[in-house]
């Protein structure tokens, strides 16, 4: 136990072995700060024809925003959005603060002006603390950088960029329509202007083995740049995407138990001081066809935290294997 880094929170008598985001910005924040989860309305370039068509392989047709609030580009409409979910959780979390989660499809595919536009209606809300930004490696310009680090400097903000797998073979077959070159470059750019960078991985992508899955985690998280935060979770094959037409019956991971040793193998070389967004992902039971199970989320989170204390391990013990 005492080699486990102080990083990681103990109260309430927890034994945590994970920074979590929701323990890092309870920690900064001094409440509990949730996120809400808004459409809008953005597309992507691998679906509007510039890059491509039909999105990502494995994407929804809300562009895996299925559980967010729509809206249009008029600020009151935000306003709406953001105050019928406050008002869905207020009553389990009174004191809660929230961060405006622009999730479905790329949200810094826009002109720079609707960003603006976007972005502070949401900070206009009284309750909400920051914004996170979901997007594309290769849809930062200039001009949305310019406003992103603009915002940056006067809230709470982190970018989320999708990169899902560092293997180019792999997407390629997933019509992902970037490239780890392009992850590289907006890595960088970001983090030239200050901005939190928190990236995204998928697990169980078809044709990658559990090293190149690995591999991935372990390029991420390389010292320099260094990220502000990562989010894991498995491949959901889901009715309403491309993916079940190209492999039928494809099904990521066929246990729990599977899925859950390969997620504490990734822990284990994360450094300690990288948040964790997210180590699991679920999608609606109407459109989820594989894995079955993925649904169980508090199932498979308490089995990670589980097999983690009975092992004696912990995010970083085998950082820079």
């Amino acid at each position: 136990m005492n080699d486990i880094p102080l990083i990681f929170d103990r109260t309430d008598g927890q034994d945590l072995r994970i920074n979590m985001i929701g323990s890092w910005l309870k920690r900064n924040f001094g409440r509990k700060i949730v996120k809400l989860s808004i459409d809008g309305g953005f597309t992507c370039p691998n679906r509007d024809g510039s890059k491509g068509v039909g999105g990502c392989l494995f994407c929804s047709d809300s562009g895996s925003g299925d559980m967010a609030s729509s809206a249009e580009t008029c600020g009151a409409n935000i306003a709406s959005a953001l105050e019928d979910q406050i008002r869905l959780l207020s009553e389990k979390w009174p004191r809660a603060g929230y961060l405006a989660y622009f999730q479905s499809h790329t949200n810094t595919y826009a002109p720079a002006e609707r960003l603006r536009e976007l972005f502070t209606a949401a900070l206009r809300h009284p309750d909400v603390m920051g914004l996170a930004v979901a997007t594309r490696p290769d849809c930062l310009s200039d001009e949305a950088l310019d406003l992103l680090e603009e915002l940056s400097k006067q809230t709470f903000l982190w970018v989320e960029l999708g990169l899902q797998t560092i293997h180019d073979e792999t997407a390629r077959d997933m019509n992902l329509c970037h490239t780890l070159a392009d992850y590289d470059d907006a890595v960088r750019r970001l983090q030239s202007r200050g901005i939190r960078t928190v990236t995204h991985l998928i697990l169980g992508l078809p044709g990658e083995t559990k090293e190149m899955m690995l591999d991935s985690v372990r390029y991420v998280c390389r010292p320099a740049p260094h990220l502000f935060g990562l989010k894991l979770h498995m491949l959901n094959v889901v009715s309403n995407s491309a993916l079940p037409l190209r492999y039928p019956d494809y099904d990521p991971f066929s246990s729990i138990d599977e899925y859950t040793d390969l997620v504490i193998e990734a822990l284990e070389l994360i450094p300690p001081d990288i948040t964790i967004h997210r180590i699991s992902g679920d999608a609606p039971r109407p459109v989820l066809l594989a894995p079955a199970w993925s649904w169980r989320k508090r199932t498979i989170l308490n089995e990670i935290h589980h097999k983690m204390r009975a092992r004696n391990t912990w995010q970083g013990r085998r950082q820079g294997e």
